[in-house]
């Protein structure tokens, strides 16, 4: 099962940085992981985008692969050792951004690597997704997606206890 293939996680995130980030990167764990949220829950974003006034139809309809609820919301235990994996292969870089968040951005091999990963078809849907995710909410800060997941998705995320599937 893919969810199980870390590479798997690790591909969709270089490509969240590409196709949902500015310039390839994305300013915030708190941002990068209610983008992929939003990208790995059709439904969730599509109900999300009718409440803000926008009207679109995900590329796909099914869950790519389940988060739990934490802290701040929808979040995928892995995140810590993906991207600790990525950073490890030169894939990705993590500095400090000015306003203290950790800013993800690709580096020249993840920009290669994606570039190979953007032209498989396989990918082709979740690159869609991610491409109208981007234009939704891109502009949005990692704050702001929190706060309308929390308003919107009262039974399915607030509610949940901590570490229980969404």
């Amino acid at each position: 099962m893919s969810d199980d293939v870390t590479e798997f996680h690790a591909a969709r995130l270089l490509i969240l940085l590409e196709f949902c980030g500015a310039n390839g990167h994305i300013d915030g764990l708190t941002k990068l992981a209610k983008l992929d949220f939003f990208v790995r829950y059709p439904d969730f974003f599509n109900r999300i985008s009718s409440f803000i006034g926008q009207t679109t139809k995900s590329s796909t309809e099914h869950v790519e692969s389940k988060m739990i609820r934490y802290r701040y919301g929808p979040w995928d235990k892995r995140y810590y050792d993906i991207l600790s994996y990525l950073r490890s292969k030169d894939m990705i870089l993590v500095s400090k951004h000015k306003n203290g968040a950790f800013r993800f951005q690709l580096t020249e091999t993840g920009k290669k690597i994606v570039l190979e990963i953007s032209s498989l078809y396989e990918f082709r849907l979740l690159i869609e997704q991610m491409k109208t995710v981007k234009k939704i909410l891109g502009n949005k800060s990692g704050s702001a997606l929190k706060k309308i997941i929390y308003e919107v998705f009262q039974d399915e995320v607030t509610q949940k206890l901590f570490d229980e599937v969404i």
